[in-house]
């Protein structure tokens, strides 16, 4: 807990609730961002606009923030590049076996009290803390 900031972690969560629910209401539609990218592949021309628009809307927050803020985001350092791509790699794994993100599981099905969201997010949790665990302490020599 070294590296909280209360002040950002509550607006980044208000941003992210205020835009899944502003999805929902003008939409209608969930807001799990791998249903939104995955969907991008089949997508009709009228929903192609609104993923398009919603993905270039998170790109372009991150961007601004980072133009806000240049000394909050710091890189990841000390981790080899082959580690970072296999990691994003088991998450994009992860979220098409479990039927979802965290975004559309934890942050839209919990809300709507989904028992099969309860169950995702809680393994998404378990196994985000034991792959920092076994990152940081069993294989530190990995990160080296």
């Amino acid at each position: 807990m070294e590296n909280f900031t209360p002040v950002s972690a509550f607006s980044g969560g208000l941003l992210i609730g205020l835009a899944a629910t502003l999805l929902l209401l003008c939409n209608g539609r969930i807001a799990g961002i791998s249903g939104i990218m995955g969907g991008l592949i089949n997508a009709t021309r009228a929903e192609l606009f609104w993923r398009i628009a919603f993905l270039a809307g998170i790109v372009l927050g991150a961007f601004l923030f980072n133009q806000l803020r240049p000394d909050f985001n710091q890189p990841r350092e000390n981790f080899p590049i082959w580690l970072l791509a296999c990691g994003g790699f088991l998450v994009g794994f992860g979220t098409r076996m479990g039927n979802g993100c965290t975004s559309g599981h934890a942050v839209c099905g919990i809300a709507r009290f989904s028992v099969r969201s309860m169950a995702a997010t809680i393994t998404f949790m378990v196994s985000g803390f034991l792959t920092v665990y076994l990152i940081r302490h069993v294989l530190q020599w990995v990160a080296t």
